[in-house]
């Protein structure tokens, strides 16, 4: 990655055009191609931009108020034109390769903190598998009630009403197998969407809220039932 912060004025031409007068800003350079300017503000949002794949043709002058002129145009034939007035900082930094964002609280996450602990969806609730199969694709946990029923829980960050007609689909899937006998559905979330919540209630799946951070000190409380 390539970060030069640098006083610059900016045109872009494309499907609209804008302008950037001069002033002092950072402009950086990925290793895709792709360019975009920021100022020391806004978080993480450019000013302006031009993703990738691009052309970058860098030109040196010999001109007092204009140092350098950047062209760099994609495919469309869009057009970022950076005049640069004068360099500050000119760095290259090699970042690697990034591993990618992890996120704490995923559905991965809730499926394997609830498998371990089936509890605290229901007292008395025991896993029967993870990921038990269907034909159309596996149910998050399939698990049992102390009186014998089954019960299939589908486990979402947010629930939704895709969520709720997913787990319709495997429990018509699951009740056509005569060795579960009962079951019944649960869709387990850290929030809900009352139209998914109308909808679960019409087809009689019980919707659960869980708190992430209390699943994980697996406190003791009650659970919210909607």
């Amino acid at each position: 990655m390539r970060l030069v912060i640098a006083t610059c004025e900016v045109d872009y031409s494309g499907r609209l055009t804008a302008h950037l007068p001069p002033a002092t800003r950072l402009i950086m350079v990925k290793s895709d191609g792709s360019v975009s300017i920021h100022s020391d503000g806004g978080a993480y949002k450019p000013l302006n931009w031009m993703g990738a794949p691009c052309s970058l043709l860098i030109e040196i002058l010999d001109h007092d108020d204009v140092q350098q002129t950047w062209t760099v145009k994609n495919k469309a034939n869009d057009v970022l034109r950076i005049r640069i007035n004068q360099i500050l900082s000119d760095t290259d930094v090699d970042l690697g390769v990034d591993p990618g964002l992890e996120k704490d609280g995923v559905e991965k996450h809730l499926q394997e903190m609830l498998a371990e602990h089936p509890g605290y969806l229901s007292e008395g609730l025991s896993l029967v598998r993870r990921e038990y199969p269907t034909a159309i694709g596996p149910v998050d946990l399939l698990c049992r009630r102390s009186t014998g029923e089954h019960v299939a829980v589908e486990v979402k960050r947010r629930g939704e009403i895709d969520g709720v007609e997913q787990l319709s689909r495997y429990l018509e899937l699951l009740r056509r197998d005569p060795l579960l006998g009962t079951v019944e559905g649960m869709l387990v979330a850290q929030m809900i969407k009352p139209q998914a919540r109308v909808l679960a209630q019409d087809r009689q799946i019980t919707c659960l809220l869980i708190d992430y951070d209390e699943l994980r000190g697996l406190e003791p409380s009650e659970n919210r039932l909607f």
